[in-house]
């Protein structure tokens, strides 16, 4: 890799823990620099502004970060273990900053799809990726689950839940919020079987 590119690439990965800590509007293109040990003209070489910036942060870490983090538990040979098992091992990782900080992805859509419309469409592509892999995967599996399920519906509850439980456990600094609801979602896939 090009020196060019090491150094647009820690610029990235810099500032999505910048957001990820701080959220968008709060991430300071000083600390950046800072952090990247870089000149304000070596940023704007690679970004002309902070939006730009973002959306490469959003478009090129957090969107495939998200993806790659869900697609072998939807991909697994039964897709409903291979959530509940997912969701029970983030459960277990989850730290106290994982806690306070919250998932960026969610953080992100919250702050920043009101505010700006860039960020909004981009949020919503992402979604769509995501939910259209979820119900993709449930489809796959559907001789072993009950029949006139709507995949697409169940895909977006899914995901609502799950981001639901990480704006609980963040606001009231509870893990065990996150915990009841990854135990009640995954009783709720496990009653999609068709036993």
């Amino acid at each position: 890799m090009r020196d060019a590119e090491q150094t647009r690439q820690k610029i990235l990965e810099i500032t999505a823990d910048e957001i990820h800590q701080h959220g968008f509007q709060a991430t300071s293109l000083s600390t950046i620099l800072s952090r990247c040990e870089i000149s304000k003209g070596a940023l704007y070489h690679h970004f002309d502004n902070k939006l730009v910036l973002g959306y490469a942060v959003f478009e090129e870490i957090f969107t495939p970060m998200f993806l790659a983090t869900w697609q072998p538990a939807v991909e697994a040979i039964d897709p409903i273990d291979g959530l509940c098992h997912f969701f029970k091992e983030i459960s277990q990782d989850m730290s106290c900053e994982d806690i306070i900080c919250g998932c960026p992805i969610n953080n992100l859509c919250q702050e920043m799809s009101a505010v700006d419309e860039g960020f909004r469409l981009r949020i919503l592509n992402m979604q769509q990726q995501l939910n259209h892999l979820i119900a993709l995967n449930l489809q796959r599996f559907s001789s072993k689950l009950r029949k006139n399920l709507d995949f697409t519906q169940i895909a977006y509850f899914i995901v609502s839940s799950f981001h639901g439980a990480y704006s609980l456990s963040k606001s009231a600094k509870n893990k065990e919020l996150f915990d009841k609801v990854v135990d009640e979602l995954c009783i709720y896939l496990n009653n999609l079987r068709n036993t």
